[in-house]
């Protein structure tokens, strides 16, 4: 889902099928005027803004009530997330939340400050290890210290739980290295911890997938473990692992299916409620097949195990919570993308063997968050596609969501100091002002509209994940970006009344996907390290693959002046000749099962940095106050009753502070023990 707009955002984001849009380095805006408090928040590499919810006063009583009980659902399974990223993370988020309350000593040490930074930004990630770069966190503060606020506050925190923050142990949330055990190399605890790669795709192997022609997607909703020497299944479900949250989820959902706008829906919500029951995957396909199929009203959600960025192997989902309302006027604008998708397919440069002849049903809307839980909080995506199952999308369609509010919350939040700073020219800044936003917002469309529904696997060849195993969730990323760049710069945009001028929109694109593939995202990466996240990875082997084909004729040309490197296009036309030559080598990769020019492709272009490069980037970025992550609180949804304890309204307010609402979430979601198995 899934990852996946706005002036330097360059959404060639993050999502698998699914395809979860993620927001890239810095978004940029001329335009920053608004007498809503966007930012509420700021400490290490991250900033937490709000976001508005437009339109949620106009909604009827009953559309109100479906999203607070589906917002509410989501919330309840908040912990599952954190329990999924790391097997201690329960323990130690109750000891350091039970610190921040109760401790009364010194708070104007830089100890203490060392603290409330290492909480919050536990807090933003869900857990011990960074959002996006999955390294662990350095507390900033020693054991002492930390032992001391145990004693003061009457907490406990000991054996592994603590010593894993100051030790070298369970560095990696996901490790997706070459020449790693993926598995073993990672902490996240979707695997036993004594498991390793061979085992389990042996396992997934041999295990039944269904019928050939509509596999489930195996393992998805389970941590696999070894009991007794046999590796076994533990399935998220009713009564099962997670059993204590899902209950509560399945509590509200069934709320929610009380007050669904029309029987397709409550449909669609039936059996999500009995997929939580069973743990059956045949369950969450007819799951998947039923809300894809619901596409009436105002109200949707998204509420499952999903995406599968957090597996090194890609057989297991994370948990997360979206709930959207329909943005009625961008949605119309954006839907005539939907309705040419097989003209951009028939017109790709794709091989005719791999080219769908009916690209099915995909609908794209622009939206309004309401609320997000799970993998989608703090840290959120800004677009999603799905559902994820292949057979399902080729069958029945999908749905390609743009998250409107947040990706206003965005630009509004952002300014164009970076852009002035690593931008080549001024033509460079003045077409990335007056085409950037537009530019993003349709590159994200065509990126979940048509890159993701394009394309075919040959007959009798294996899933991504079977076949490119590690590699596959950053090819379908990168393909799905160069499918988009491909028309970026298309005459068609503009008959479709998309753009005024391809021109200079494609122009814009090509600038700002070449600078932040090649540059600008490096403020993200800790100096010395390779480039491991799928999105940031895929971003430079496209950026540099092109770079390296184009070099003969100077198509991209690197520019050093005044000790500051750039990179300048001077041949746009072949850039984008270029940009459809490697689209037509991704999807006979992926069509193929091709893991060695898989492997080749992302290890040869993608992964590793230019430390030269790399330091001159994080030192022009010491300037800039405005860290390079951002992330989210959530509105706080209110029910109004009257005497009888009957919902009469919901109110919308914004939380104070982000620690406000954590502890909050805290305080009322907290449904699995710490330290549970």
């Amino acid at each position: 889902m899934n990852k996946h707009f706005l002036a330097i955002l360059l959404l060639s984001g993050a999502l698998l099928h699914s395809c979860k849009q993620a927001p890239e380095t810095n978004p940029v805006n001329a335009e920053t005027a608004t007498d809503f408090e966007y930012v509420v928040d700021q400490f290490a590499d991250l900033r937490v803004l709000r976001y508005q919810v437009p339109g949620f006063d106009e909604l009827t009583l009953n559309e109100k009530k479906l999203v607070y009980y589906l917002t509410q659902a989501g919330l309840a399974g908040r912990d599952i997330i954190w329990d999924q990223n790391y097997r201690h993370n329960l323990l130690i988020r109750q000891a350091l939340e039970n610190i921040y309350r109760n401790f009364d000593g010194d708070k104007t040490t830089s100890e203490w400050a060392a603290f409330e930074t290492y909480l919050k930004r536990v807090w933003f990630s869900n857990g011990i290890h960074h959002h996006y770069s999955n390294d662990k966190i350095p507390p900033g503060f020693d054991a002492a210290y930390l032992n001391y606020l145990l004693a003061e506050t009457d907490t406990e925190l000991t054996g592994d739980a603590f010593e894993v923050l100051f030790n070298e142990a369970d560095a990696k949330k996901v490790n997706k290295k070459k020449d790693d055990d993926n598995v073993a190399a990672s902490a996240v605890n979707l695997y036993g911890p004594d498991l390793t790669s061979e085992e389990v795709e042996r396992f997934y192997a041999a295990a039944d997938a269904g019928a050939k022609d509509k596999p489930v997607e195996v393992g998805l909703n389970s941590r696999l473990v070894r009991e007794n020497g046999t590796l076994v299944e533990q399935v998220y479900k009713e009564g099962g692992l997670y059993g204590q949250a899902i209950t509560e989820i399945i509590s509200w959902l069934e709320k929610a299916q009380g007050v669904a706008e029309n029987e397709k829906q409550a449909r669609a919500i039936e059996l999500l409620i009995a997929y939580y029951r069973t743990g059956s995957l045949q369950t969450w396909d007819d799951y998947a097949i039923a809300w894809v199929s619901s596409t009436e009203g105002n109200i949707d959600w998204i509420n499952g195990f999903i995406e599968v960025y957090n597996d090194p192997l890609s057989y297991k989902a994370s948990y997360e919570s979206i709930i959207q309302i329909k943005d009625f006027e961008m949605s119309r604008k954006m839907s005539v993308l939907s309705e040419n998708a097989q003209w951009f397919e028939d017109n790709s440069p794709l091989m005719e063997e791999h080219k769908k002849d009916n690209v099915v049903g995909v609908s794209y809307k622009t939206v309004i968050v309401a609320g997000e839980a799970g993998d989608a909080s703090p840290s959120t995506p800004i677009g999603v596609n799905l559902p994820n199952n292949n057979w399902i999308r080729a069958t029945h369609g999908s749905k390609s969501v743009s998250l409107g509010n947040i990706v206003e919350a965005y630009s509004q939040a952002g300014g164009t100091d970076r852009l002035r700073e690593f931008a080549n020219d001024q033509e460079e800044i003045d077409l990335e002002i007056a085409y950037g936003e537009l530019a993003d917002k349709l590159h994200t469309a065509l990126h979940e509209v048509v890159g993701h529904a394009s394309g075919q696997i040959n007959p009798g060849v294996g899933t991504p994940k079977q076949t490119l195993k590690n590699y596959s969730s950053t090819l379908e990323e990168g393909r799905a970006d160069l499918l988009a760049l491909y028309y970026l710069m298309d005459p068609k945009l503009k008959e479709l009344g998309l753009t005024d001028d391809p021109g200079k929109l494609g122009i814009a694109a090509y600038d700002g996907y070449i600078r932040n593939g090649l540059v600008t995202q490096l403020i993200r990466i800790e100096p010395g390290n390779d480039i491991e996240e799928d999105h940031m990875v895929n971003r430079q082997w496209v950026s540099a693959w092109v770079y390296e084909k184009g070099l003969p004729d100077n198509v991209i040309e690197k520019v050093s002046r005044n000790g500051k490197t750039y990179y300048n296009i001077n041949d746009y036309q072949k850039l984008h000749e270029l940009f459809g030559q490697l689209l037509r080598e991704t999807q006979r990769i992926k069509s193929e099962g091709d893991f060695e020019a898989a492997q080749a492709l992302v290890e040869g272009y993608g992964v590793k940095v230019d430390q030269a490069l790399h330091a001159e980037v994080l030192q022009r970025n010491t300037q800039f106050k405005s860290p390079p992550y951002s992330g989210f609180v959530n509105p706080v949804l209110e029910p109004v009753t009257n005497d009888a304890g009957e919902i009469t309204d919901i109110v919308v307010r914004q939380p104070a502070s982000f620690p406000e609402q954590m502890l909050d979430y805290s305080n009322r979601f907290h449904f699995l023990p710490a330290g549970h198995d």
